[in-house]
């Protein structure tokens, strides 16, 4: 009997002598684990919170922010100096007494959850992975490593490319001179937080892909022959997450995500391509 069959079937026996509650108490001590992790993460960030504001978080809020230079020094380069971002016309205030601090509270959370994802993740695949096959854990080598990755590109584009764009076009949207935009402390944070975050979700397509393709729901032609028709959605998700008229910004955005498209396409096109090769072996 072929190794990797032997290695299959003592899988299966462990598998199978874990009862249903024993199965529970696993999980349970890995979820454990993470939410301890999160928990540290959260309280180490709450006391240094006071400089992660400073530093990180009201950062895309100053015209002296990394992406807003870059702006400028593009601006002279093409000589288009509505690119350059010189001022934001947007004060902060706090409207309720502990607003401050709620703000400090979720800014931690959402930090802590940040820097303890690849843990969490890692503790969660710990779980999954006995329950694969042998060969489906070979096609998921790499998964933790590779969702993490993702996930960090993503939160850096959204951090120093949607966010400062969309704030940008906020902050300086009137719709009249004689309204001030003085925006609540808790509202600029959401909205950092929201376009962030879905930034870091939208570079898991990849890794969405990949599961659809092993689970025969997605197809590489399939993909193929609707090219045309995501570049449309793409760009509408472009025009949605920068609410700005100016067209290189969309286009700044546009380019990830179609370069994120093809490599979804190359994914599922070498999930197939294993697919057919372990049904001719």
């Amino acid at each position: 009997m072929p190794l990797d069959q032997i290695e299959e079937g003592n899988e299966e026996v462990a598998e199978k002598e874990m009862t249903f509650i024993e199965h529970l108490e696993e999980l349970r001590w890995h979820i454990l684990r993470s939410a301890a992790a999160i928990l540290v993460f959260t309280i180490t960030s709450f006391v240094f919170i006071k400089d992660i504001y400073k530093i990180v978080l009201m950062a895309p809020s100053r015209p002296d922010f990394w992406t807003f230079r870059m702006l400028c020094k593009l601006s002279k380069v093409f000589d288009y100096k509505d690119l350059c971002v010189e001022k934001l016309n947007m004060e902060f205030q706090s409207i309720d007494v502990g607003q401050q601090f709620t703000s400090a509270l979720f800014s931690s959370f959402v930090v802590g959850l940040v820097f303890a994802f690849p843990y969490t993740f890692w503790e969660i695949w710990r779980f999954i992975l006995p329950g694969l096959k042998t060969q489906e854990k070979k096609a998921a080598r790499g998964a933790v490593f590779y969702v993490v990755l993702l996930l960090a590109l993503g939160l850096l584009f959204g951090y120093y490319i949607v966010s400062p764009l969309a704030i940008n076009f906020l902050a300086n949207f009137t719709l009249d001179e004689s309204i001030q935009n003085i925006f609540s402390i808790s509202s600029y944070i959401d909205t950092l937080v929201m376009l962030t975050l879905v930034c870091g979700l939208a570079f898991q397509l990849p890794i969405i892909i990949f599961v659809l393709s092993k689970a025969g729901i997605v197809t590489p032609k399939f993909l193929k022959d609707y090219r045309k028709h995501s570049y449309i959605i793409i760009l509408i998700v472009a025009g949605v997450i920068t609410p700005s008229p100016d067209v290189l910004s969309q286009v700044l955005v546009c380019i990830p995500l179609i370069f994120l498209f093809e490599i979804s396409i190359g994914v599922s096109a070498r999930v197939e391509k294993q697919r057919e090769k372990d049904f001719l072996n």
